[in-house]
Protein backbone atom coordinates (compact mmCIF):
# COMPACT_ATOMS: atom_id res chain seq x y z
CA UNK A 1 0.00 0.00 0.00
CA UNK A 2 2.97 2.52 0.79
CA UNK A 3 4.54 2.30 -2.65
CA UNK A 4 0.89 2.38 -4.71
CA UNK A 5 -0.18 5.65 -6.38
CA UNK A 6 -2.13 8.27 -5.37
CA UNK A 7 -5.55 8.48 -6.75
CA UNK A 8 -7.60 11.34 -5.02
CA UNK A 9 -5.70 14.34 -3.01
CA UNK A 10 -7.11 17.04 -1.78
CA UNK A 11 -4.71 20.42 -0.94
CA UNK A 12 -4.74 23.04 1.60
CA UNK A 13 -8.72 22.16 0.76
CA UNK A 14 -11.21 25.20 2.28
CA UNK A 15 -14.95 25.28 2.46
CA UNK A 16 -16.75 28.15 3.46
CA UNK A 17 -20.78 28.05 4.19
CA UNK A 18 -22.03 31.66 4.78
CA UNK A 19 -18.65 32.59 6.03
CA UNK A 20 -18.40 30.07 8.56
CA UNK A 21 -15.68 27.73 7.65
CA UNK A 22 -16.42 23.73 7.12
CA UNK A 23 -12.87 23.12 6.07
CA UNK A 24 -9.92 25.33 7.01
CA UNK A 25 -6.53 24.51 4.21
CA UNK A 26 -7.57 20.93 5.01
CA UNK A 27 -4.85 18.05 3.24
CA UNK A 28 -5.67 14.69 2.21
CA UNK A 29 -4.92 11.67 0.06
CA UNK A 30 -6.35 8.25 -0.68
CA UNK A 31 -4.17 5.66 -2.60
CA UNK A 32 -5.34 2.75 -4.46
CA UNK A 33 -5.08 -0.74 -2.47
CA UNK A 34 -5.68 1.57 0.66
CA UNK A 35 -8.48 2.00 3.16
CA UNK A 36 -8.32 5.21 4.57
CA UNK A 37 -10.40 6.00 7.84
CA UNK A 38 -11.53 9.24 8.28
CA UNK A 39 -12.80 9.97 11.79
CA UNK A 40 -13.59 13.18 14.04
CA UNK A 41 -16.47 14.97 15.81
CA UNK A 42 -19.71 16.03 14.86
CA UNK A 43 -19.06 19.04 12.53
CA UNK A 44 -15.52 18.32 12.23
CA UNK A 45 -15.60 18.29 8.37
CA UNK A 46 -15.18 14.87 7.01
CA UNK A 47 -19.05 14.79 5.56
CA UNK A 48 -18.04 18.06 3.60
CA UNK A 49 -14.68 16.84 2.88
CA UNK A 50 -16.14 13.73 1.67
CA UNK A 51 -18.99 15.75 -0.81
CA UNK A 52 -16.12 17.76 -1.79
CA UNK A 53 -14.29 14.48 -2.95
CA UNK A 54 -17.17 13.25 -4.57
CA UNK A 55 -17.84 16.59 -6.49
CA UNK A 56 -21.36 17.39 -4.67
CA UNK A 57 -19.43 20.73 -2.95
CA UNK A 58 -16.93 22.97 -4.81
CA UNK A 59 -13.86 23.97 -3.08
CA UNK A 60 -13.79 27.66 -1.95
CA UNK A 61 -10.16 27.32 -2.23
CA UNK A 62 -7.95 24.79 -2.79
CA UNK A 63 -7.10 22.05 -5.29
CA UNK A 64 -9.06 18.89 -5.88
CA UNK A 65 -6.28 15.96 -7.35
CA UNK A 66 -6.93 12.97 -9.73
CA UNK A 67 -4.05 11.11 -10.22
CA UNK A 68 -1.99 14.01 -9.12
CA UNK A 69 -3.75 16.34 -12.06
CA UNK A 70 -5.67 19.07 -11.07
CA UNK A 71 -9.11 18.43 -11.70
CA UNK A 72 -12.52 20.62 -10.95
CA UNK A 73 -15.82 18.93 -10.17
CA UNK A 74 -19.42 20.56 -10.68
CA UNK A 75 -21.27 17.79 -9.63
CA UNK A 76 -21.47 14.13 -8.68
CA UNK A 77 -21.50 13.06 -12.69
CA UNK A 78 -18.09 14.74 -12.81
CA UNK A 79 -16.98 12.80 -10.07
CA UNK A 80 -18.40 9.60 -11.65
CA UNK A 81 -17.69 10.21 -14.60
CA UNK A 82 -13.66 10.48 -13.08
CA UNK A 83 -14.25 7.36 -10.89
CA UNK A 84 -15.40 8.65 -7.86
CA UNK A 85 -18.33 7.38 -6.32
CA UNK A 86 -19.54 8.05 -2.97
CA UNK A 87 -22.31 6.09 -0.15
CA UNK A 88 -23.58 9.11 1.73
CA UNK A 89 -24.78 9.09 5.22
CA UNK A 90 -27.86 9.79 4.18
CA UNK A 91 -29.92 7.49 1.76
CA UNK A 92 -29.88 9.48 -1.80
CA UNK A 93 -32.20 6.73 -3.36
CA UNK A 94 -35.61 7.59 -5.36
CA UNK A 95 -38.28 6.08 -2.85
CA UNK A 96 -40.61 5.68 -5.59
CA UNK A 97 -38.64 3.63 -7.79
CA UNK A 98 -37.86 0.00 -7.04
CA UNK A 99 -34.27 -1.41 -5.81
CA UNK A 100 -32.94 -2.67 -9.65
CA UNK A 101 -33.98 0.80 -10.57
CA UNK A 102 -32.16 2.36 -8.14
CA UNK A 103 -28.84 0.52 -8.31
CA UNK A 104 -28.58 1.13 -12.25
CA UNK A 105 -29.90 4.73 -12.17
CA UNK A 106 -28.38 6.65 -14.60
CA UNK A 107 -26.60 3.79 -16.35
CA UNK A 108 -28.96 1.66 -17.72
CA UNK A 109 -28.32 -0.38 -20.99
CA UNK A 110 -29.77 1.37 -24.17
CA UNK A 111 -32.30 -1.86 -23.96
CA UNK A 112 -33.33 -1.98 -20.85
CA UNK A 113 -36.52 -3.93 -19.29
CA UNK A 114 -37.46 -4.63 -15.54
CA UNK A 115 -36.42 -8.15 -16.26
CA UNK A 116 -33.09 -7.29 -17.50
CA UNK A 117 -32.77 -4.50 -14.24
CA UNK A 118 -34.07 -7.05 -11.88
CA UNK A 119 -31.19 -9.57 -13.21
CA UNK A 120 -28.55 -7.06 -13.03
CA UNK A 121 -29.72 -5.84 -9.51
CA UNK A 122 -29.98 -9.39 -8.19
CA UNK A 123 -26.59 -10.45 -9.25
CA UNK A 124 -25.07 -7.23 -7.93
CA UNK A 125 -26.86 -8.01 -4.32
CA UNK A 126 -25.77 -11.60 -4.21
CA UNK A 127 -22.50 -11.21 -5.22
CA UNK A 128 -22.57 -8.86 -1.85
CA UNK A 129 -24.40 -11.77 0.17
CA UNK A 130 -27.32 -8.50 0.61
CA UNK A 131 -30.63 -9.70 1.01
CA UNK A 132 -33.08 -7.41 -0.44
CA UNK A 133 -35.74 -8.19 -2.82
CA UNK A 134 -34.77 -6.37 -6.17
CA UNK A 135 -38.26 -5.82 -6.97
CA UNK A 136 -39.11 -3.83 -3.92
CA UNK A 137 -39.92 -0.31 -3.84
CA UNK A 138 -37.13 1.70 -1.92
CA UNK A 139 -39.96 3.18 0.18
CA UNK A 140 -41.09 0.04 1.34
CA UNK A 141 -37.58 -0.94 2.82
CA UNK A 142 -36.11 -0.40 6.25
CA UNK A 143 -32.62 2.27 6.76
CA UNK A 144 -30.44 -1.10 7.23
CA UNK A 145 -31.79 -2.26 3.25
CA UNK A 146 -31.88 0.95 2.11
CA UNK A 147 -27.90 1.18 3.22
CA UNK A 148 -27.49 -2.09 1.83
CA UNK A 149 -28.74 -0.88 -1.76
CA UNK A 150 -26.72 2.26 -1.17
CA UNK A 151 -23.02 -0.06 -1.25
CA UNK A 152 -24.21 -2.20 -3.55
CA UNK A 153 -24.95 0.57 -6.44
CA UNK A 154 -21.63 2.24 -5.54
CA UNK A 155 -19.86 -1.27 -6.27
CA UNK A 156 -21.67 -1.79 -9.18
CA UNK A 157 -20.46 1.39 -10.76
CA UNK A 158 -16.87 -0.11 -10.35
CA UNK A 159 -15.54 3.13 -9.93
CA UNK A 160 -11.73 3.49 -8.45
CA UNK A 161 -12.30 5.14 -5.37
CA UNK A 162 -15.08 4.24 -3.22
CA UNK A 163 -15.80 7.22 0.00
CA UNK A 164 -18.61 5.43 2.32
CA UNK A 165 -19.90 7.78 4.84
CA UNK A 166 -20.90 6.14 7.74
CA UNK A 167 -22.03 2.80 6.00
CA UNK A 168 -22.11 0.72 8.66
CA UNK A 169 -24.72 2.80 11.00
CA UNK A 170 -27.86 0.76 9.88
CA UNK A 171 -26.29 -2.69 9.97
CA UNK A 172 -26.65 -5.59 12.29
CA UNK A 173 -23.37 -7.02 13.39
CA UNK A 174 -23.82 -9.78 11.02
CA UNK A 175 -23.93 -7.16 8.11
CA UNK A 176 -21.31 -5.30 9.07
CA UNK A 177 -18.78 -8.30 9.33
CA UNK A 178 -20.21 -8.69 5.54
CA UNK A 179 -19.45 -5.31 4.62
CA UNK A 180 -15.68 -5.39 6.36
CA UNK A 181 -15.26 -8.36 4.32
CA UNK A 182 -16.28 -6.32 1.46
CA UNK A 183 -13.82 -3.74 1.61
CA UNK A 184 -10.81 -6.27 2.32
CA UNK A 185 -11.83 -7.63 -0.95
CA UNK A 186 -11.74 -3.64 -3.27
CA UNK A 187 -8.25 -3.37 -1.36
CA UNK A 188 -7.34 -6.55 -2.81
CA UNK A 189 -8.82 -5.21 -6.23
CA UNK A 190 -6.31 -2.48 -5.94
CA UNK A 191 -9.28 0.46 -5.21
CA UNK A 192 -9.36 3.19 -3.05
CA UNK A 193 -10.92 3.47 0.14
CA UNK A 194 -12.41 6.16 1.84
CA UNK A 195 -14.00 5.07 5.34
CA UNK A 196 -15.70 7.44 7.55
CA UNK A 197 -16.80 6.34 10.76
CA UNK A 198 -17.54 7.00 14.54
CA UNK A 199 -16.95 3.77 15.89
CA UNK A 200 -13.33 3.90 16.03
CA UNK A 201 -12.67 -0.50 16.82
CA UNK A 202 -13.97 -0.20 13.08
CA UNK A 203 -11.25 2.58 12.12
CA UNK A 204 -8.71 0.75 13.96
CA UNK A 205 -9.22 -2.75 12.81
CA UNK A 206 -9.81 -2.21 8.98
CA UNK A 207 -8.42 0.55 7.73
CA UNK A 208 -4.55 1.17 6.82
CA UNK A 209 -4.31 5.08 7.71
CA UNK A 210 -6.03 6.76 9.94
CA UNK A 211 -6.96 11.01 9.15
CA UNK A 212 -8.58 12.89 12.57
CA UNK A 213 -10.07 16.13 11.04
CA UNK A 214 -11.10 18.57 14.21
CA UNK A 215 -12.77 22.24 13.58
CA UNK A 216 -12.51 21.75 10.12
CA UNK A 217 -8.77 21.19 10.31
CA UNK A 218 -6.76 18.43 10.05
CA UNK A 219 -4.86 17.44 12.96
CA UNK A 220 -2.99 13.81 12.52
CA UNK A 221 -2.18 11.46 9.83
CA UNK A 222 -0.89 7.87 10.23
CA UNK A 223 -0.90 4.51 10.10
CA UNK A 224 -3.26 2.65 11.69
CA UNK A 225 -1.80 0.54 14.04
CA UNK A 226 -0.23 3.84 15.57
CA UNK A 227 -3.15 4.98 17.15
CA UNK A 228 -5.08 3.44 20.38
CA UNK A 229 -8.79 4.24 21.09
CA UNK A 230 -8.02 6.76 24.00
CA UNK A 231 -5.24 8.76 21.32
CA UNK A 232 -8.18 8.97 18.95
CA UNK A 233 -10.62 10.48 21.55
CA UNK A 234 -8.39 13.10 22.62
CA UNK A 235 -6.98 13.97 19.09
CA UNK A 236 -10.90 14.14 17.98
CA UNK A 237 -12.40 16.21 21.19
CA UNK A 238 -8.73 17.75 21.86
CA UNK A 239 -8.83 16.57 25.73
CA UNK A 240 -9.60 13.02 27.72
CA UNK A 241 -13.15 11.98 27.83
CA UNK A 242 -14.50 10.16 30.75
CA UNK A 243 -16.07 6.96 28.75
CA UNK A 244 -17.62 5.56 31.09
CA UNK A 245 -18.01 1.95 29.81
CA UNK A 246 -20.34 0.19 31.63
CA UNK A 247 -23.22 1.78 33.78
CA UNK A 248 -24.72 5.00 34.13
CA UNK A 249 -26.42 5.01 37.75
CA UNK A 250 -29.49 3.07 36.95
CA UNK A 251 -32.61 3.81 38.88
CA UNK A 252 -33.11 0.43 39.82
CA UNK A 253 -37.00 -1.53 39.52
CA UNK A 254 -39.11 1.57 38.08
CA UNK A 255 -42.25 2.86 39.48
CA UNK A 256 -45.58 2.63 38.48
CA UNK A 257 -46.30 1.05 34.78
CA UNK A 258 -47.07 3.86 32.52
CA UNK A 259 -47.10 1.52 29.90
CA UNK A 260 -48.28 -2.02 29.09
CA UNK A 261 -48.45 -3.94 25.45
CA UNK A 262 -49.62 -6.99 24.54
CA UNK A 263 -50.51 -9.05 21.79
CA UNK A 264 -52.35 -12.62 21.24
CA UNK A 265 -52.12 -14.80 17.92
CA UNK A 266 -55.23 -16.83 16.79
CA UNK A 267 -52.53 -19.57 16.79
CA UNK A 268 -51.61 -21.48 19.85
CA UNK A 269 -48.32 -20.35 20.29
CA UNK A 270 -49.19 -17.43 23.59
CA UNK A 271 -48.60 -14.17 23.70
CA UNK A 272 -46.51 -12.64 20.66
CA UNK A 273 -45.69 -9.21 22.40
CA UNK A 274 -45.61 -8.71 26.19
CA UNK A 275 -44.16 -5.09 27.05
CA UNK A 276 -44.43 -2.53 30.04
CA UNK A 277 -42.77 -0.12 30.49
CA UNK A 278 -42.34 2.03 34.07
CA UNK A 279 -42.10 5.38 35.21
CA UNK A 280 -38.39 6.02 36.23
CA UNK A 281 -36.97 2.97 33.83
CA UNK A 282 -35.17 2.68 30.93
CA UNK A 283 -36.18 -0.72 29.37
CA UNK A 284 -33.56 -2.12 26.15
CA UNK A 285 -34.68 -3.78 22.99
CA UNK A 286 -32.42 -5.61 21.28
CA UNK A 287 -32.50 -7.82 18.22
CA UNK A 288 -31.26 -8.32 14.70
CA UNK A 289 -31.96 -6.29 11.65
CA UNK A 290 -36.09 -6.96 10.67
CA UNK A 291 -37.28 -8.27 14.06
CA UNK A 292 -39.80 -5.99 14.35
CA UNK A 293 -38.49 -3.64 16.68
CA UNK A 294 -39.32 -0.41 14.96
CA UNK A 295 -42.47 -1.75 13.63
CA UNK A 296 -43.23 -2.01 17.67
CA UNK A 297 -42.19 1.43 18.03
CA UNK A 298 -44.24 2.57 15.43
CA UNK A 299 -47.57 1.06 16.31
CA UNK A 300 -47.38 2.00 19.71
CA UNK A 301 -46.61 5.95 18.69
CA UNK A 302 -49.80 5.58 16.10
CA UNK A 303 -47.41 5.58 13.00
CA UNK A 304 -48.85 2.21 11.81
CA UNK A 305 -50.87 -0.65 12.30
CA UNK A 306 -50.26 -4.15 12.69
CA UNK A 307 -50.21 -6.07 9.61
CA UNK A 308 -50.99 -9.73 11.32
CA UNK A 309 -53.67 -11.29 13.00
CA UNK A 310 -52.99 -10.07 16.44
CA UNK A 311 -55.19 -8.78 18.96
CA UNK A 312 -53.36 -5.61 20.32
CA UNK A 313 -54.05 -4.26 23.19
CA UNK A 314 -52.38 -0.61 24.60
CA UNK A 315 -52.57 0.49 27.91
CA UNK A 316 -51.50 3.60 28.81
CA UNK A 317 -51.64 4.61 32.91
CA UNK A 318 -53.86 1.33 33.10
CA UNK A 319 -56.47 2.90 30.96
CA UNK A 320 -57.18 0.89 27.09
CA UNK A 321 -55.84 3.46 24.54
CA UNK A 322 -55.60 3.88 20.93
CA UNK A 323 -53.56 5.85 18.80
CA UNK A 324 -55.36 6.11 14.60
CA UNK A 325 -52.24 8.80 14.17
CA UNK A 326 -49.04 9.87 15.88
CA UNK A 327 -50.66 13.26 16.84
CA UNK A 328 -52.89 11.11 19.23
CA UNK A 329 -50.18 9.67 20.53
CA UNK A 330 -48.38 12.53 21.50
CA UNK A 331 -51.45 14.52 23.32
CA UNK A 332 -51.40 11.41 25.19
CA UNK A 333 -47.65 11.97 26.30
CA UNK A 334 -45.95 9.02 23.68
CA UNK A 335 -43.45 10.08 22.00
CA UNK A 336 -41.14 8.34 19.39
CA UNK A 337 -37.54 9.35 18.16
CA UNK A 338 -37.16 8.13 14.76
CA UNK A 339 -34.17 6.18 13.69
CA UNK A 340 -34.85 7.96 10.16
CA UNK A 341 -34.16 10.92 10.97
CA UNK A 342 -34.30 12.43 7.21
CA UNK A 343 -37.29 11.18 5.91
CA UNK A 344 -39.52 11.32 9.36
CA UNK A 345 -37.55 13.42 11.57
CA UNK A 346 -36.57 16.90 10.84
CA UNK A 347 -38.33 19.71 8.78
CA UNK A 348 -34.66 19.96 6.53
CA UNK A 349 -35.13 23.25 4.87
CA UNK A 350 -36.29 24.92 8.70
CA UNK A 351 -33.54 26.47 10.98
CA UNK A 352 -33.09 24.29 14.52
CA UNK A 353 -35.24 27.15 16.28
CA UNK A 354 -38.20 26.56 14.03
CA UNK A 355 -38.01 22.82 14.40
CA UNK A 356 -37.37 22.62 18.13
CA UNK A 357 -40.37 25.09 18.58
CA UNK A 358 -43.03 23.43 15.94
CA UNK A 359 -42.35 19.99 17.94
CA UNK A 360 -43.16 21.62 21.26
CA UNK A 361 -46.57 22.87 19.82
CA UNK A 362 -47.32 19.87 18.45
CA UNK A 363 -48.67 18.81 22.73
CA UNK A 364 -50.30 21.85 22.77
CA UNK A 365 -54.43 21.46 22.90
CA UNK A 366 -56.56 23.14 20.68
CA UNK A 367 -57.10 25.37 17.84
CA UNK A 368 -55.21 28.30 19.17
CA UNK A 369 -51.53 28.55 18.71
CA UNK A 370 -49.84 31.98 19.30
CA UNK A 371 -46.57 32.47 17.65
CA UNK A 372 -43.89 34.25 20.18
CA UNK A 373 -40.62 34.55 18.98
CA UNK A 374 -39.59 34.67 22.51
CA UNK A 375 -40.72 31.10 23.69
CA UNK A 376 -39.19 30.41 20.31
CA UNK A 377 -35.80 31.87 21.16
CA UNK A 378 -36.08 30.69 24.99
CA UNK A 379 -37.05 27.01 23.94
CA UNK A 380 -34.43 26.70 21.26
CA UNK A 381 -31.31 27.75 23.41
CA UNK A 382 -32.09 25.84 26.19
CA UNK A 383 -32.29 22.65 23.84
CA UNK A 384 -29.08 23.89 21.82
CA UNK A 385 -26.77 24.37 25.46
CA UNK A 386 -28.71 20.66 27.01
CA UNK A 387 -28.06 18.63 23.67
CA UNK A 388 -24.34 20.95 23.06
CA UNK A 389 -26.18 21.38 18.89
CA UNK A 390 -23.29 22.94 16.70
CA UNK A 391 -24.59 25.45 14.76
CA UNK A 392 -22.93 27.41 11.71
CA UNK A 393 -25.01 30.46 12.29
CA UNK A 394 -28.03 31.20 13.64
CA UNK A 395 -30.55 30.91 10.35
CA UNK A 396 -28.80 27.90 9.15
CA UNK A 397 -31.16 25.17 8.05
CA UNK A 398 -30.89 21.68 9.59
CA UNK A 399 -30.22 20.27 5.94
CA UNK A 400 -26.37 21.96 6.32
CA UNK A 401 -25.39 20.35 9.45
CA UNK A 402 -23.90 17.64 10.18
CA UNK A 403 -25.39 13.97 10.83
CA UNK A 404 -24.72 14.17 14.48
CA UNK A 405 -26.20 17.86 14.95
CA UNK A 406 -29.31 16.84 13.35
CA UNK A 407 -30.10 13.57 15.44
CA UNK A 408 -29.18 16.06 18.75
CA UNK A 409 -32.14 18.48 16.93
CA UNK A 410 -34.15 15.28 16.64
CA UNK A 411 -34.33 14.47 19.89
CA UNK A 412 -34.18 17.61 21.03
CA UNK A 413 -37.50 18.13 19.12
CA UNK A 414 -39.08 14.87 20.81
CA UNK A 415 -38.00 15.69 24.61
CA UNK A 416 -39.07 19.57 23.90
CA UNK A 417 -43.15 18.05 23.73
CA UNK A 418 -42.14 16.70 27.71
CA UNK A 419 -43.67 13.46 27.04
CA UNK A 420 -44.23 10.48 29.91
CA UNK A 421 -43.25 7.72 27.62
CA UNK A 422 -40.70 8.56 24.79
CA UNK A 423 -39.14 5.76 22.85
CA UNK A 424 -35.33 6.57 21.41
CA UNK A 425 -35.01 4.13 18.00
CA UNK A 426 -31.16 4.14 17.52
CA UNK A 427 -30.41 7.03 19.38
CA UNK A 428 -26.72 8.10 19.08
CA UNK A 429 -26.89 6.43 14.94
CA UNK A 430 -24.12 8.87 13.25
CA UNK A 431 -23.19 10.39 16.86
CA UNK A 432 -19.47 11.03 17.31
CA UNK A 433 -17.49 9.40 20.40
CA UNK A 434 -18.06 13.00 22.35
CA UNK A 435 -21.92 13.65 22.15
CA UNK A 436 -22.38 9.38 23.19
CA UNK A 437 -22.17 10.47 26.99
CA UNK A 438 -24.08 13.43 26.42
CA UNK A 439 -26.84 11.64 24.59
CA UNK A 440 -26.78 8.94 27.46
CA UNK A 441 -26.94 11.35 30.46
CA UNK A 442 -29.99 12.93 28.40
CA UNK A 443 -31.86 9.75 27.79
CA UNK A 444 -30.68 8.46 31.74
CA UNK A 445 -31.77 12.12 32.86
CA UNK A 446 -35.45 11.42 31.85
CA UNK A 447 -35.97 8.22 33.62
CA UNK A 448 -35.18 9.89 36.86
CA UNK A 449 -37.45 12.36 35.86
CA UNK A 450 -39.88 9.87 36.06
CA UNK A 451 -40.59 9.18 32.40
CA UNK A 452 -40.76 5.74 31.49
CA UNK A 453 -38.15 5.24 28.44
CA UNK A 454 -37.35 2.47 25.68
CA UNK A 455 -33.97 2.54 23.91
CA UNK A 456 -34.04 0.12 20.30
CA UNK A 457 -30.04 -0.15 19.11
CA UNK A 458 -28.28 -2.93 17.52
CA UNK A 459 -24.97 -1.58 19.46
CA UNK A 460 -24.98 -4.06 22.39
CA UNK A 461 -23.15 -1.82 24.54
CA UNK A 462 -24.95 0.88 24.62
CA UNK A 463 -27.85 -1.57 25.20
CA UNK A 464 -25.93 -3.14 28.30
CA UNK A 465 -24.89 0.49 29.43
CA UNK A 466 -28.33 2.60 29.53
CA UNK A 467 -30.72 -0.38 30.38
CA UNK A 468 -32.53 -1.22 33.46
CA UNK A 469 -34.34 -4.07 31.62
CA UNK A 470 -33.22 -5.77 28.79
CA UNK A 471 -36.02 -7.15 26.24
CA UNK A 472 -35.19 -9.46 23.19
CA UNK A 473 -36.85 -9.50 19.65
CA UNK A 474 -36.62 -11.95 16.93
CA UNK A 475 -39.44 -12.71 14.17
CA UNK A 476 -41.82 -10.15 15.62
CA UNK A 477 -41.85 -11.81 19.03
CA UNK A 478 -40.16 -10.97 22.49
CA UNK A 479 -38.16 -13.70 23.16
CA UNK A 480 -35.97 -13.05 25.96
CA UNK A 481 -36.05 -10.53 29.18
CA UNK A 482 -32.86 -10.14 30.99
CA UNK A 483 -32.34 -7.85 34.02
CA UNK A 484 -29.46 -5.72 33.83
CA UNK A 485 -27.69 -7.39 36.32
CA UNK A 486 -28.01 -10.82 34.51
CA UNK A 487 -27.68 -9.57 30.84
CA UNK A 488 -24.45 -9.88 28.76
CA UNK A 489 -23.77 -9.31 24.91
CA UNK A 490 -23.40 -13.41 24.35
CA UNK A 491 -26.74 -13.48 25.89
CA UNK A 492 -28.32 -10.98 23.86
CA UNK A 493 -27.09 -12.32 20.85
CA UNK A 494 -28.02 -16.00 21.37
CA UNK A 495 -31.33 -14.83 22.33
CA UNK A 496 -31.62 -12.88 18.96
CA UNK A 497 -30.58 -15.84 16.48
CA UNK A 498 -31.89 -18.88 18.01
Amino acid sequence: MTDAATCLSVRKGTKSFAGSVALDSVDFEVKGGEIHALIGENGAGKSTLAKVMAGAVPLTSGSLLIDQQVCAFHSPADGLRAGVAMVYQETSLIPSLTVAQNILLGHEPWLNSFGTAERAARQALKSLDFDVEPTALVQDIGPAERQMVEIARAVHLNARVLIFDEPTASLSPAERDKFFNLLEALRRRGKAVVFITHALEEALTISDRITVLRDGRRVVCGPAQSFDRQLLVQLMVGRDLDERSTELGHCGVGGLELLAVDSVGSGVDGPRISLSLKSGEVVGLAGLVGAGRSDLAKFIAGLSRPQNDCNWSIRLRGEAVTFNTPRDAIAAGIVYVTEDRKLDGLFETMTTDDNIYLAAQARRRGWLRIYSRAIRKRLADYWRARLAIRTLHGDAVVSVYSGGNQQKVVIAKALAQDPEVIIFDEPTRGVDVGAIPQIHDVIREVAEDGKAVLVISSYLPEILRLSDRVLVMRDGRITASFDRADASEDLIMHAAVH
